[in-house]
């Protein structure tokens, strides 16, 4: 993330400086509280909740579900070798699995960090393609509601057609659920 602005020092400190799509993706805060934002995309209004991961917040998700017709839970890929802010001694992806940034975790394991911080039970081979499709698999393991379908997204936040696809899963996936629901599907 501040590789990218020390990349464009000169363009950012110009005084005609606009931040770009990308410059504004890049800036990430942590989220505290909900946040909600509705917006439309394809005739439809969305009102999508952003809730703080922190242990401290997460007794406020409760109250974002009452209607939820979708869930979308976004695990940070790149946080497999950090530990939490809140106790410094749980491992970030662990605590995941318990209750994916494919940018920053495809650099990791591409400069050598081992997917064994982790999970030291890991035995494949330290590439993008294994690691994440064994945490993937982690995930698929935690699913205590069978009859709950899952669907897994490897994205990076900073690519807008990535997300745009996600969204449209989700669009996708709720309008046939509905019409499972009325037997038209």
């Amino acid at each position: 993330m501040i590789a990218s602005f020390l990349d464009s020092l000169e363009r950012i400190y110009d005084p005609k400086y606009i931040p770009t799509e990308q410059d504004i993706l890049h800036t990430r805060v942590a989220t505290m509280g909900v946040i909600e934002v509705t917006f439309t995309m394809k005739n439809k209004i969305w009102r999508v909740f952003d809730v703080g991961g922190q242990r401290s917040q997460r007794k406020k998700w409760i109250h974002c579900f009452d209607d939820a017709k979708a869930v979308i839970f976004v695990a940070a890929l790149s946080e497999y070798d950090q530990l939490l802010s809140e106790d410094n001694a749980t491992n970030r992806i662990q605590e995941s699995l318990q209750l994916f940034k494919q940018d920053l975790f495809m650099e990791k394991i591409g400069k050598g960090r081992s997917l064994k911080i982790a999970f030291p039970e890991y035995s494949g081979p330290e590439t993008y393609e294994a690691c994440s499709k064994y945490i993937e698999k982690k995930f698929f393991m935690a699913n205590e509601v069978p009859n709950k379908l899952i669907y897994c997204h490897h994205t990076c936040a900073t690519d807008t057609q990535q997300v745009q696809f996600v969204l449209d899963s989700v669009l996708d996936t709720i309008l046939s659920n509905k019409l499972k629901g009325c037997g038209l599907y």
